[in-house]
């Protein structure tokens, strides 16, 4: 009898909890971009051996970076920020991949004129500091590029696409990309590990990947706090800057006219969001605004 009293108990103490969490979101307001079912491809890959590779290659990079000195250190200003914003990103990753909430995050700053940044399995995160000082990101497109690199690791694409390339070896490739190609490399990072990942293949992720990337990324930033409008001026900023010379960061992904198409037809279920993480009402949202790019 005691076992039944106690078990009733529990089903109205969960049945409280979910009417509390009912309530805690307006009756028919958007909650986000629809979290969909992740490709069945991935299964077909070694998980661990992706972390295992991802966790190896991206303690290589750091090391060598540290040896050229590009690795900026733990205590300077963009770094305290890009870890700063990461901290708010990181709490709404589960939603996306349960996985998450057992990853050893890192986050790390490359002093490189490279436009880029980048998220290993794992949540290795690492941006180059050309991103920051060219494009002159304010926090709310920086989230947005760290959405969109973590949204990749979250919806394991590096698994799918080696699944569907059927490589023996797509793990290296996958670092390869990561620390060399996909990203491109300062000069004073080809080092050994580097100019060995710099022969294997580009590992480019299909245009529904990184629309789904995309997505995530507008859903985390607004979730934390930052403006998901940000990633139109992002994909501005690119377009601007790519106008004299193409940047690694576009070789690998679409063109920035559909991606702004993409974010601004799917906003409508992600400012509300935005707007609640604030206390604000959607309509009460002041418009956003965004900062010039740096001279070149």
């Amino acid at each position: 009898m005691k076992t039944v009293k106690h078990t009733i108990a529990m089903l109205a103490l969960a049945v409280c909890a979910g009417a509390g969490a009912a309530h805690a979101q307006p009756q028919g307001e958007p909650d986000g971009i629809p979290v969909t079912r992740m490709s069945r491809m991935r299964v077909f890959s070694d998980p661990q051996q992706f972390e295992q590779q991802s966790k190896l290659q991206y303690s290589q990079l750091l090391s060598e970076a540290q040896q050229k000195q590009a690795l900026v250190p733990a205590n300077h200003p963009q770094v305290l920020r890009l870890r700063a914003i990461a901290k708010r990103l990181i709490p709404y990753a589960t939603r996306w991949n349960p996985e998450a909430a057992r990853w050893q995050w890192e986050v790390n700053l490359l002093n490189s004129k490279q436009v880029n940044a980048f998220c290993m399995p794992g949540g290795r995160i690492a941006f180059f500091s050309g991103i920051l000082t060219q494009l002159n990101l304010t926090d709310d497109e920086v989230a947005i590029v760290m959405g969109h690199e973590i949204g990749h690791a979250l919806r394991e694409h590096g698994r799918e696409r080696a699944a569907k390339s059927e490589a023996t070896n797509l793990v290296g490739k996958l670092a390869g990309a990561g620390l060399s190609a996909w990203l491109g490399v300062d000069p004073r990072l080809t080092g050994a590990a580097t100019n060995a990942a710099a022969q294997l293949t580009v590992l480019h992720f299909s245009r529904e990947e990184e629309t789904e990337a995309d997505m995530v990324g507008i859903d985390l930033a607004a979730r934390a706090g930052y403006d998901p409008r940000a990633g139109i001026a992002l994909w501005e900023k690119m377009g601007a800057v790519s106008q004299g010379q193409p940047l690694p960061f576009l070789s690998t992904h679409p063109s920035g006219d559909s991606r702004i198409a993409e974010m601004n037809k799917n906003m409508a279920l992600v400012l509300p969001v935005y707007a609640r993480a604030k206390g604000l009402k959607p309509n009460a949202l002041p418009a956003y605004r965004t900062s010039a790019v740096a001279p070149r």
